[in-house]
């Protein structure tokens, strides 16, 4: 049961890597939580601390399918809905391509009609990805990007760039009050081990002694983001008032190679592992860096934890998570600077 006296938030794919903190961390500003998941590619124990708290309420449920009663039954009392339903990385949306589409353009949909039934303020986690294989660098909110249309990776970047359009119609409707965030790149706990991403990939392979497998040369830059960060920026961008009707990159705006950041993992893993190099991914973006002049402006934000640090928990958590003890002693547990707690 939730509390009528506090505020409600709708976080749907709420069980997710990101959704999961996010969800922690409303319950710690003082909301109650209706968390959405189909459990597709999330994990029921990214929830499992959080099902103690009388805030928090969990309904499994797909977005691509109409919402379940006991979300319509309280629209009245939503006033945020964050919108983190969908696979976020390569392998697990090109599984499913049309469920991704879908997920993207009928589940927003829904999402939307959600909010202005109950006049919620609404929030859609968009991507990096709309800006494709980027011919500008680092990437402004206004560059319009260069995304192959009909591609593998068309279902989630053409599905977000829609969901991005669908939000800012309704807003310029009035039907909606809505923001969008693209986020770039986010590592922390609660990642699947499995998801094929590069630091869940580089650090579990390194962890269980496996060849650590690099995708092309390994000169392909990313920013990468703690999950922390993330969420901080997630909710201030929801709660600011008097925003421009515009996305807002979310993203570290440090830029690694590939090769780089397996150097900065191996100074904390011990492996014995070799890296092997396989061919680069069709349209897998070359560079990858976020012009945040504008968030650092609206939301007064930028993100705080350095990457060393932020690596040295997430490999913890992998650690821990796959009964590895391939830790270097002088590497993640004794360059860690935040507990564990503080990210759940």
């Amino acid at each position: 049961m939730t509390n009528a006296k506090q505020p409600l938030a709708l976080v749907a794919g709420g069980a997710g890597f990101i959704g999961s903190h996010l969800c922690a961390a409303l319950l710690d500003r003082g909301f109650s939580v209706l968390c959405l998941d189909n459990l597709q590619t999330s994990r029921p124990v990214n929830v499992e601390n959080l099902a103690r708290h009388q805030g928090f309420h969990f309904i499994k449920a797909d977005i691509t399918a109409p919402l379940p009663r006991t979300v319509l039954d309280r629209s009245d009392a939503i006033t945020r809905i964050y919108n983190l339903a969908c696979a976020a990385s390569p392998p697990q949306y090109q599984a499913d391509p049309e469920h991704t589409m879908l997920t993207n353009v009928l589940g927003t949909d829904r999402l939307l009609r959600l909010a202005e039934r109950s006049g919620a303020r609404f929030l859609l986690t968009s991507t990096s990805e709309v800006y494709g294989d980027p011919e500008t660098h680092p990437q402004k909110e206004d560059y319009r990007g260069w995304v192959n249309c009909t591609g593998p990776r068309a279902c989630y970047d053409e599905g977000k760039r829609a969901a991005e359009a669908m939000s800012f119609d309704f807003a310029r409707l009035g039907r909606a009050d809505v923001r969008v965030a693209r986020i770039f790149n986010t590592y922390g706990p609660h990642m699947h081990p499995d998801d094929g991403r590069v630091v869940s990939n580089l650090i579990c392979q390194a962890l269980s002694g496996r060849d650590i497998t690099i995708y092309g040369d390994g000169s392909q830059t990313r920013s990468f983001c703690y999950v922390s960060d993330m969420v901080d920026g997630l909710i201030r961008l929801m709660e600011t008032d008097g925003l421009p009707s515009a996305p807002i990159n979310l993203g570290n705006p440090e830029e690694y190679s590939v090769n780089e950041l397996l150097e900065q993992i191996l100074g904390l893993v011990e492996t014995s592992g070799e890296t092997v190099y396989r061919p680069l991914p069709v349209d897998d973006p070359r560079r990858r860096r976020p012009d945040i002049a504008s968030a650092r402006r609206w939301l007064g934000w930028a993100p705080q934890v350095p990457l060393a640090d932020g690596l040295a928990s997430t490999c913890d958590w992998f650690a821990a998570e796959l009964g590895c003890s391939g830790l270097a002693a002088s590497g993640a547990g004794a360059r860690r600077t935040m507990p564990l707690a503080a990210v759940r």
